[in-house]
């Protein structure tokens, strides 16, 4: 199961309804993430989820990569939440989530 799968089950599980917003461009042969950094949208009652899911490893990566991007702030204004998701196993071999805050 991929970071992507897991982080929608996950927070289907916690009561959002959720969308894959990242798309394969065929032409350039790359995901492309929504607004560049948006892998999952995630939404519930009075909150909006802009959610980026990783490999544990490449947590402290993709929170500087949000960090840098030119469209952060604009998703920030608009209210939505940004977080980062890693997935990895711990040492009982059943995977764990890191979520990370960006908003």
């Amino acid at each position: 199961m991929s970071p992507t799968q897991r982080s929608k089950a996950h927070l289907e599980a916690e009561g959002y309804t959720v969308a894959i917003v990242e798309r394969w461009n065929p032409f350039a042969k790359i995901r492309q993430d929504l607004f560049g950094f948006v892998d999952l949208l995630a939404i519930r009652e009075g909150e909006t989820l802009a959610v980026q899911t990783t490999s544990l490893n490449n947590v402290s990566h993709r929170v500087q990569k949000i960090a840098e991007h030119q469209n952060v702030g604009a998703v920030r204004k608009a209210g939505w939440r940004i977080v980062v998701h890693g997935w990895g196993k711990g040492t009982n071999g059943r995977y764990r989530l890191r979520e990370v805050d960006c908003s």
